[in-house]
């Protein structure tokens, strides 16, 4: 487990997270984290692990249904195409 580091929380609930601990889970300025309820206190989780997770549970979901996410994102592309012909008579780049 990594090492406890005690940060003061600042007006309006603001916290300052460690810099090692950024550094550590790729935080930047301006990221989006997901800060969980627990038993213990709250987990801040990097908006990427949870885009990770929910990608890997949307796979897993697809694959139930005997699909890929890669059929899903060309089914995606080919309706995008025949939407482009029909609404605006524009041929789409996908190879179409």
């Amino acid at each position: 487990m990594a090492p406890t580091n005690l940060v003061r929380v600042q007006e309006k609930g603001q916290v300052t997270l460690p810099a090692a601990a950024r550094r550590r889970l790729g935080i930047k300025n301006g990221d989006i984290v997901s800060v969980t309820e627990t038993g213990d206190g709250l987990l801040i989780t990097p908006q990427s692990a949870i885009a990770a997770n929910d990608l890997e549970e949307m796979q897993r979901i697809l694959a139930e249904e005997g699909f890929s996410l890669d059929e899903l994102i060309e089914s995606g592309r080919e309706i995008r195409g025949d939407l482009l012909r029909e609404m605006y008579g524009i041929a789409s780049n996908s190879g179409d």
